[in-house]
This record gives C-alpha cells, structure tokens and sequence, in this order.
C-alpha cells in the first residue's frame, strides 16, 4: 500500500496511519503534548497500540476506522481518528461517523485540517452527520472535558487542553450530550442507611454477593458484560458487547480488579446488579508513563494494595429491577469495604447530566460535581 501525503494548508502534512511506526507516532504525541502536565494519566502505550491495530482490536470486526497524524516543520503537531460503529447504527437507524482521539497544539490550522480529512473520509462512506469524541465502544474514551481542568484524571475519564473545544465548536460542531463525574467523601455509613438496606433487601429477596476470590471473579465477569448489554442498551453511542469483546476486555482488566471491591447483587438465582470499583491507579500510571516495565508494575501493585481514592469503573442493573432501589445497596455494601480498606475519596464514571436518579444517588454523601465532558455533533 503506497502512502498518501496530503499538504493542507502551510506547509501541514497530514499522513495516514498505516505501519507500526506509524501507530507509534500517533500514540507518541499525546506523551508530548501532555509531558508533566500535573492532571494528565498516561496511558499504557502498548495498550493504545493495540486498539489502532485490527489483529488486536475486536471492535474491527463491527467498526470501519482509518487515523492520521499531522506534521510540521518535521514535527507531530496533531492527532485524529473517525470511526463507524456499524453495530450502533444499526440500533439507531442513522449512519452516524465519530471523530477520535483527538490531540492537537493550540494552532487552528492544524485543527482544521486534521478535521478535513476525517470528515471528508466520513462523507464518503455515506454517513449523515459525526458525533465524538467517542471511542469503538463505550468501554473506550468518550467525551471532550470542558470543565474541571484542575482534576487529576481517573484511568476512565480524559484529560484535555481548554482551548479544543473552541477549536471544534469553530468548525460547527455543537452540544449533543454531557457527561457529569463527580468526587465524593467517604465517611462512616448511617445506622438509617443501613437499616434501610436491609429492608429492601429482605422486601425483595435480594442475595448480596461479596467476591472474595480471582475466581470468582473470572465466573462472573462475563455475566456483568452481558448484564451490560441489556442495562445500557438504550443509552446513546452503545451497541452490544460481543462475546470476542467480553473476552478482549476481561482479560485487559483481570489482573488489577479486587475482588473485595466488586459486589453482585442476584435475584432468583440471577445476576441483577453489580457494582465494580478499583482502587485509583491515576498517580501510579503518571509515575509508569506509558509502560508496565521495568518500574510501571511496581508502582501500579503499590496502588492496588495502598488505596486512598476508588473509582467507580462500571455500575448496572437489570432495567426489570430498576425500581427496587439497588444502587443504593451496591454502593452501601462497597462503601463498608472501602472504609475497611482506608479509602477517602471516591470518583465516579461520567453520567448523562438527564440522569437525574442517579445523581440523587450521591445525596447522602459530601460530593461536588467537578468535571463534564462533552459529545459534540455535526450534520454532513
């Protein structure tokens, strides 16, 4: 496959993604842009490698996506990927693109172009409009932050430079939806709550599960996964997990989730609820940046066995039994774990800002709501 170079506007080199070296490249200038940044969490680069690469990516196989890079005067300056989700499009019925993993220097120029070539490859696979950030799944990183900049980041949320979303609302793009993330303490859990926990689950003959080993928690992960796809399906930019992507993801995640702090709820025998928290790996991934080796690991276990903040990865209910109060029984029997374990702070996954139940879940505690993150759309 010969490469193509298209020159855009001064002297802006705009290369695809094509070879390993490539993939680098675009994974590499995040680690630029970023450096020191004191709120950024690097990710781990072998991991970002993989999700550009067909071989080790799963979601190639219901996604078209194609990346590029953007140079000048020799340097990287600028990052973008687009995506087709045929698996979502097909749930909603409009062909939808999504623009991804985008980076750029606060130069304009550079937007504009890196822009122009994910929305002209779009185009021509016949979508109607482009939505993002968004990932292949919902597992990926959703979302532009556009408050908050004064947060260190969670492995699940972004971290981004104010000026990017100028950049884009420049180019016509407008509010779609917002994520909310909020931080909350810890503290002792009130007699009333827990009484009322108990009441709910007697009332409903609810059976609460405590993980207390690897293995149980390598039998029920792919029961969450499938819990998932019936608790989010109606959610916007989700389409189901495949059995090849329950797979894929498990394994990613197997040798850092706790059990102790992953809680099950069953009804009738089956899964209705769960809950998953891990202990913040945030300043352990800054201290690794990018690799798990020779010294990333180590820092990683510190944080794993040393916890002071938990984050809140994945929260579902069965949608038959959303009445029945179960968050509040999750995040209850996790809370009395975390206070065992000398956890402080908690920071949640993004919620729609329309979630309005489920940020009353947080009432109770003393929280503030101190990031958003933002999905922007564009009509073709």
């Amino acid at each position: 496959m010969h490469r193509i170079f298209i020159i855009l506007y001064y002297m802006i080199d705009i290369k695809e993604v094509i070879t390993h070296n490539d993939r680098r490249a675009f994974v590499d200038f995040q680690f630029k842009l970023y450096k020191d940044h004191p709120f950024w969490v690097p990710p781990l680069k072998t991991d970002e490698v993989k999700q550009l690469t067909a071989k080790t990516n799963p979601a190639f196989h219901f996604c078209d996506a194609k990346f590029w890079t953007a140079w000048k005067d020799g340097q990287c300056v600028g990052r973008i990927g687009a995506i087709i989700n045929h698996d979502y499009n097909k749930k909603t019925g409009i062909n939808m693109g999504r623009f991804t993993r985008f980076e750029v220097i606060d130069d304009m120029e550079v937007t504009r172009a890196l822009f122009e070539v994910a929305e002209k490859w779009l185009a021509k696979q016949g979508v109607k409009g482009i939505h993002g950030p968004l990932g292949f799944t919902n597992l990926d990183n959703q979302g532009l932050l556009i408050e908050g900049f004064h947060y260190l980041s969670s492995i699940a949320s972004v971290m981004h430079f104010p000026y990017y979303q100028k950049h884009i609302e420049d180019l016509g793009y407008t509010k779609e939806n917002d994520w909310v993330e909020y931080l909350l303490k810890i503290e002792e859990i009130p007699e009333k709550a827990t009484r009322l926990v108990e009441i709910i689950k007697q009332r409903n003959n609810l059976e609460v599960i405590h993980l207390t080993e690897k293995k149980e928690m390598a039998f029920y992960l792919n029961d969450v996964f499938h819990l998932l796809n019936s608790a989010f399906e109606e959610l916007p930019y989700v389409s189901p997990f495949s059995d090849e992507l329950i797979k894929s993801a498990t394994q990613k995640y197997m040798d850092v989730l706790l059990p102790k702090y992953i809680i099950m709820i069953k009804k009738e025998g089956a899964l209705a609820a769960f809950i998953i928290g891990l202990p913040s790996l945030s300043k352990a991934m800054q201290k690794a940046n990018g690799h798990l080796f020779p010294f990333g690991f180590i820092h990683i276990k510190k944080a794993l066995n040393n916890p002071e903040v938990m984050d809140l990865l994945l929260t579902g209910v069965d949608p038959h039994y959303q009445k029945l109060g179960l968050p509040a029984i999750l995040i209850n029997e996790l809370q009395q774990s975390m206070i065992d374990n000398g956890i402080k702070y908690v920071e949640t996954t993004g919620m729609f800002e329309t979630n309005l139940k489920g940020s009353t879940t947080w009432k109770n505690y003393d929280h503030i709501q101190h990031k958003r993150r933002r999905c922007f759309v564009k009509q073709l």
